[in-house]
C-alpha cells in the first residue's frame, strides 16, 4: 500500500512517523513544496529572536526519514489530486498512484486588503523563508510596525527586540489576545510587554501602509502616521484548502472530515489546520497531533480510533512571560462563576460551570498548568473550594488526583 502525505508540517510528519511505526508494508511518500526538512513553526520565533540559526531549525536529520522508509520529496508541489484515479500531479510533471492519500496542506497567513500591503517591507511570518527575511530586513530597519495583537503578533514582537528596533504593535481589538485573555489578564499581559520595550496602541486599525516602492510609514484609522522601515502583518491564518476544491472535496473554511479525519473522497484524509471538524478549524498544535493520529490509525486499519473535540489550550511565553489559556475563558452566557486572583504581575482566572473547571487563564506563574488541565478533563467537582483555588498555598493537584 502507498500512502502519500502532502505537507511535511507537524501534522503530516506525524502521521508519516506513526504510519512507519505500526504499518507493515506501507510504502510512504511525503511531499513538501518548501524545500527544508521538518521544522516547528514556534521555533520560528527563536529564529527570529536570533536563539537559534537556520542549521538547527529541523527537527530531525535526513537519515531520520530513511530509516523509517519515508521516501522524502522536497521542493515537490502537489499541483492536482484525481480521487477517481487516485493520482496526483507533481509540479514537474510526474504523476503518481496512491492507495491512501493525506492532507496535511497547513494554512497560509492572511493579508487583509489594505492599501500598501504589497510594498516592499512588508512581511508575514509562516515560513523558514519568512523567517530568515524577517531576520534580514531588522538588520537594516530601526523601526518596525506590527499588525495584529494576538500570539504570532506578540511572539514575533518580543522576538524583534533582540534586533534594538523600536517596536509598535497595533490591536484593531481592545485589549491584547482577546480570545485568549480577559480584560483584566490582557492589562496584566501589556503592563509587562511595555516593561521589556514593546509599544502599544490599541483598539485602533490600520488604514493604510505607504512608501515609494518601501515602506515608510503606517497610516493609522484616526490618521495617526508611524513611521516604519519594515511592517509585519500578523492577522491569522486561512486554511490550504485550493487543492482540495479543485479536486471537488467538500470545503468550508478548511477540507471537511468526519471524526475518522476522512474527506468527501474514499481514501483521502485531511489533518492539521487544513482540515475541518464540525464546522471549526482550530489551527493549534494539539490538535494536529491528534488528527494526525486517528488518521494514521485509520490508514494502518485500527478502524477503532476516532477524533473528540480538544479542548482548546494555548501556551506563549514572550520575554520570559508564561501564558496557558485553557477552554472557556470569555464565557458570555449565565451560568458560569469566575474566580480571579492578580498579585505583582501574576493573574490567574478560573472559569466553572455547574462547580466544574471549564477555562483557565494562568498568567506569569504555569505551576497550576497540569493540575487545571486533569481537573477539567476529569470534570472534577471543585465548587467546595472555589475560593481557594488561587490561594498561596492550596494543593491544586492533590484535588486533581480525588
Amino acid at each position: 500500500m502507498r500512502v502519500i502525505i502532502v505537507g511535511n508540517g507537524v501534522a503530516g510528519t506525524t502521521a508519516a512517523r506513526l504510519i512507519a511505526e505500526h504499518g507493515q508494508g506501507v510504502e510512504i511518500v511525503l511531499c513538501s513544496d518548501e524545500p527544508y526538512l521538518y521544522y516547528p513553526r514556534p521555533r520560528l520565533i527563536d529564529l527570529v529572536g536570533c536563539q537559534v540559526n537556520p542549521e538547527q531549525m529541523p527537527q530531525f536529520p535526513a537519515e531520520w526519514y530513511a530509516q523509517r522508509g519515508i521516501t522524502l520529496r522536497l521542493n515537490c508541489r502537489v499541483e492536482a489530486v484525481y480521487p477517481e484515479k487516485r493520482q496526483v500531479l507533481f509540479q514537474n510533471g510526474d504523476v503518481m498512484a496512491y492507495d491512501r492519500l493525506v492532507l496535511a496542506t497547513g494554512a497560509h497567513a492572511w493579508v487583509p486588503p489594505i492599501p500598501g500591503a504589497n510594498l516592499a517591507g512588508v512581511y508575514t511570518l509562516r515560513t523558514l523563508a519568512d523567517g530568515l527575511a524577517l531576520c534580514q530586513a531588522a538588520h537594516q530597519a530601526k523601526r518596525a510596525v506590527v499588525l495584529g495583537g494576538g500570539l504570532l503578533g506578540l511572539d514575533t514582537s518580543s522576538a524583534l527586540l533582540a534586533h534594538a528596533l523600536e517596536i509598535t504593535v497595533i490591536e484593531v481589538m481592545p485589549r491584547l489576545l482577546p480570545r485568549q485573555l480577559d480584560a483584566e489578564g490582557a492589562a496584566v499581559l501589556q503592563a509587562r510587554l511595555e516593561a521589556r520595550g514593546l509599544r502599544f496602541i490599541i483598539g485602533e486599525g490600520c488604514a493604510a501602509i505607504e512608501g515609494d516602492g518601501h515602506v515608510k510609514q503606517v497610516v493609522l484609522q484616526s490618521g495617526r502616521i508611524l513611521p516604519a522601515e519594515m511592517v509585519i502583518i500578523s492577522a491569522g491564518v486561512r486554511s490550504n484548502i485550493a487543492l482540495a476544491q479543485a479536486a471537488g472535496l467538500a470545503c468550508g473554511r478548511g477540507v471537511v472530515v468526519d471524526d475518522r479525519m476522512q474527506t468527501s473522497a474514499e481514501g483521502i484524509y485531511a489533518v492539521g489546520d487544513a482540515a475541518e471538524f464540525r464546522g471549526v478549524t482550530w489551527g493549534i498544535i494539539p490538535a494536529a497531533l491528534a488528527q494526525a493520529r486517528v488518521a494514521a490509525s485509520q490508514i494502518i486499519g485500527e478502524a477503532e480510533v476516532r477524533y473528540e473535540e480538544i479542548v482548546p489550550s494555548t501556551t506563549l511565553k514572550v520575554s520570559g512571560i508564561d501564558l496557558t489559556s485553557i477552554g472557556e475563558v470569555n464565557p458570555q452566557a449565565p451560568g458560569y462563576t469566575e474566580v480571579r486572583f492578580s498579585q505583582n504581575g501574576v493573574y490567574k482566572k478560573a472559569v466553572l460551570r455547574e462547580g466544574r473547571l471549564v477555562g483557565a487563564i494562568l498568567l506569569g506563574d504555569r505551576a497550576d498548568v497540569r493540575a487545571i488541565n486533569q481537573l477539567i478533563a476529569k470534570g472534577v467537582d471543585v465548587s467546595p473550594y472555589a475560593e481557594d483555588l488561587f490561594r498561596p498555598g492550596f494543593d491544586l493537584m492533590a484535588l486533581a488526583r480525588t
